[in-house]
């Protein structure tokens, strides 16, 4: 599979330029950005072969297979969707879209295609995620009381382009889509937004968030996100049932996820798991989905969903929704 990726960002070379050096089934084969010197620059720091002076370059590149978009958020959707146009397969950094609207644009869109496009949850694709899930659903936690999640970075540059509105920026954009989507996953279904309360950058963007949830089934759930506050650095994520509870506990969310806690009626045990980095079995997994049509966890309808929770933390926080970037 050759992938082309838009923009050089940052978050690229951990994301995919280093799990494709360990892939026998990836090259990243060109790369593009608006400035032209930028992407040689890129190129030649990642040995990059072909180099594009504008997106739309990249995206009609016939030499390519698929397209890695880690654009500014209010850039996914439009961009994913002239991918598609293309012909190409895409693998979109979170959060899929700008709202819940644009994304299921995105998802009919792909639905009429015969393309693969997956939200890079890189988590969702770590054996302990599913790990989680398993015990879950073995019952031996015994019906779900409470899930909480967590996911909080210092980022104290406010002229970054992650508190910017036009953007579609935010807390609960580039963190909490991460803590919104362990709670959907761990919870088994789509919470309700009971409240949520923001703590502001400006008068459009949060800085951190939190927010209470409801599901259907009963059990409650907690959201915590943050790009500055004083809950620091944390990604963290508790599951908990009438017969016991299961902890995710992660020092660095960009290092390997290893340690998984767990207390029930059968005692307290920890599991451990291959320090293997969760962006390389997302890659492996985009991959079997492109080459062998294997299906992918993180959907364009799982996306929607996932977008639909927070246009409501937002909505109940006070707060107008994000909107697609236009320029």
């Amino acid at each position: 599979m050759r992938i082309g990726i838009l923009g050089a960002a940052r978050i690229a070379p951990l994301a995919l330029i280093i799990p494709a050096r360990g892939s026998e089934e990836v090259e990243v084969a060109a790369v593009a950005a608006r400035d032209l010197s930028r992407a040689e620059v890129f190129a030649a720091k990642h040995g990059i072969a072909r180099v594009h002076g504008s997106y739309e370059a990249l995206i009609a590149d016939p030499e390519l297979d698929a397209v890695y978009n880690p654009l500014p958020n209010g850039l996914h959707g439009r961009w994913t969707r002239a991918a598609l146009a293309a012909g190409k397969h895409v693998l979109c950094e979170k959060p899929f879209t700008a709202n819940a609207a644009e994304a299921r644009e995105v998802a009919e869109l792909g639905a009429k295609s015969d393309r693969v496009v997956m939200e890079a949850f890189h988590y969702r694709y770590h054996p302990l995620a599913a790990r989680i899930e398993q015990i879950i659903a073995s019952g031996e936690l015994g019906k779900l009381e409470r899930v909480e999640s967590a996911f909080c970075f210092p980022l104290p540059k406010f002229s970054d382009i992650r508190y910017d509105y036009a953007l579609a920026g935010g807390a609960t954009m580039d963190v909490g889509c991460y803590a919104v989507d362990m709670m959907r996953t761990f919870g088994g279904s789509t919470p309700e937004v009971v409240a949520a309360q923001a703590k502001l950058r400006s008068p459009q963007v949060d800085r951190a968030m939190t927010a209470e949830l409801q599901f259907a089934g009963g059990h409650t759930g907690r959201i915590l996100c943050s790009m500055w506050s004083r809950n620091l650095l944390q990604l963290s994520a508790k599951v908990v049932g009438d017969r016991g509870e299961v902890r995710l506990r992660v020092r660095n969310p960009l290092a390997p996820f290893s340690r998984l806690s767990i207390r029930s009626a059968e005692g307290k045990r920890v599991e451990r798991f291959p320090r293997r980095t969760s962006y390389a079995y997302q890659l492996d997994s985009f991959a079997a989905a492109v080459l062998r049509g294997e299906p992918v966890k993180t959907t364009p309808e799982d996306a929607v969903e996932n977008m639909t929770v927070i246009d409501e933390i937002y909505r109940a926080a006070g707060l107008p929704l994000r909107v697609p970037t236009e320029r």
